[in-house]
């Protein structure tokens, strides 16, 4: 076994979106930044792989070409289908929001930002699997330790050792690192739980993202119960589509069914025009959980910065979790590069402890009302009631579609916006 040592400004560990996003924006504030990823690129991450106009604003801003001749899939919209209908609605374009979607594999999306976060000089390091942080003797982090991981994705015996002012844990849902930092999940935040896979489809060049908002159950009696949740179907523009579902933890069955087993039900009803058999699947059904509303607090504390699913930053009314990862990678680079700028060690760590707020100001609210949200559609009756009447109506279901994918112009705009706005400033942070 060998030891090295490599220092940095700043550590961010895991080169998801939210950490590739991060590690890119502290390298544009002229710090030294080691990104670590436990896996080697090309690799796959359980996703529907759809990105909204929220999350394709945060490409943009971090300066990733999202031409398709660069290997995106537009999307003009969503279509919502259930109750009966079948309705087509384009995003909502203004001044904040581009007026599209894109669509791109995880095993595109993670490593083209990790080759961009590269390019703007941030160290990328593949195959480090942190295992625990290093501690000073205020108990704060000033490092990690790591496994290195062969091509194959076994351990090497080799560990390596790396210091820094600050550490960012951007190493998802189950996040080791916060763990061994005293951060357990809240159990008073909704969660969710995702399975998808890939099938060959001639709509592969659909225009629209396809929502189907009917999932039903079976228990042991053969009585069926809608669950609280949404199937997706993405098309990717390459012969293919991401197809999957995602159900809420507010459903009182919840862990008593096989999601997997729910969404081969679902995809046996699927109309002939998409193609879909067991024939056509191309990857196994596989599955994550999706970590909403801040789950894991603080998001800062003692030298540990956390972004992405490591903090619980998926959105509880559409299970999207890209966009707010790259959205608190944005943020917290900003509040890092302030902070290693101040004079004091006392100083430094009072912007960092700026971080929750900031957040907390920008998602906290929106975030809450998405947890009431999740509360009211776990209850079957309600879910009912919600596809029957509320479908049917476009003008009712165009503000939901700027509510769920949180699409409001930011300052001014229309009624709708305005309103969004004022309800999400209103309710008390997440």
């Amino acid at each position: 076994m060998s030891e090295q040592v490599e220092t940095a400004d700043v550590i961010v560990v895991g080169a998801g979106p939210g950490g590739s996003a991060t590690a890119a924006y502290l390298a544009q504030h002229g710090l030294d930044v080691l990104l670590l990823e436990k896996a080697t690129f090309p690799r796959d991450k359980i996703c529907g792989d759809g990105l909204t106009p929220r999350a394709v604003r945060e490409l943009i801003n971090l300066g990733v070409p999202t031409r398709p001749e660069d290997g995106w899939h537009r999307t003009r919209g969503l279509r919502i289908v259930g109750g009966g209908v079948r309705m087509e609605l384009d995003w909502p374009g203004n001044e904040t929001f581009p007026p599209y979607g894109l669509v791109r594999t995880r095993m595109d999306l993670d490593e083209t930002l990790a080759r961009h976060a590269e390019r703007r000089g941030a160290r990328l390091l593949e195959g480090m699997n942190v295992s625990g942080p290093v501690l000073d003797h205020r108990d704060h982090i000033v490092g990690v330790t790591a496994k290195v991981m062969g091509p194959n994705g076994r351990a090497t015996g080799e560990t390596r050792e790396f210091r820094a002012r600050v550490v960012v844990a951007a190493d998802g849902n189950s996040s080791r690192l916060s763990l061994a930092m005293d951060r357990p999940k809240r159990d008073d935040r909704p969660m969710g739980v995702a399975v998808r896979s890939y099938f060959s489809t001639p709509r592969h060049d659909d225009g629209y993202l396809e929502s189907w908002l009917e999932l039903w159950t079976q228990d042991e009696d053969g009585a069926r119960h809608l669950m609280p949740g949404y199937g997706w179907i993405f098309p990717l523009g390459d012969g293919t589509a991401n197809v999957g579902l995602g159900i809420l933890d507010t459903f009182k069955d919840f862990g008593n069914f096989d999601s997997r087993e729910v969404m081969r039900r679902w995809v046996a009803e699927m109309p002939e025009e998409w193609g879909f058999s067991e024939e056509t699947r191309l990857a196994p059904i596989r599955g994550a959980a999706l970590p909403m509303c801040f789950n894991r607090q603080p998001l800062y504390d003692r030298g540990l910065l956390l972004v992405g699913d490591a903090g619980g930053m998926v959105n509880p009314f559409n299970g999207e979790g890209i966009a707010e990862a790259m959205e608190a990678g944005r943020y917290g680079a900003e509040i890092i590069a302030s902070a290693l700028a101040r004079a004091t060690p006392g100083e430094t760590e009072a912007v960092l402890r700026s971080y929750p707020k900031v957040m907390k100001d920008a998602l906290g609210g929106y975030f809450m009302l998405g947890k009431q949200f999740a509360t009211l559609i776990g209850h079957p009756e309600v879910m009912r009631l919600a596809v029957r009447y509320g479908l049917p109506r476009k003008a009712l279901m165009r503000l939901l579609i700027k509510i769920m994918a949180n699409l409001p112009q930011e300052r001014g705009g229309r009624l709708d916006d305005r309103v969004i706005n004022a309800l999400s400033r209103l309710t008390p942070a997440a």
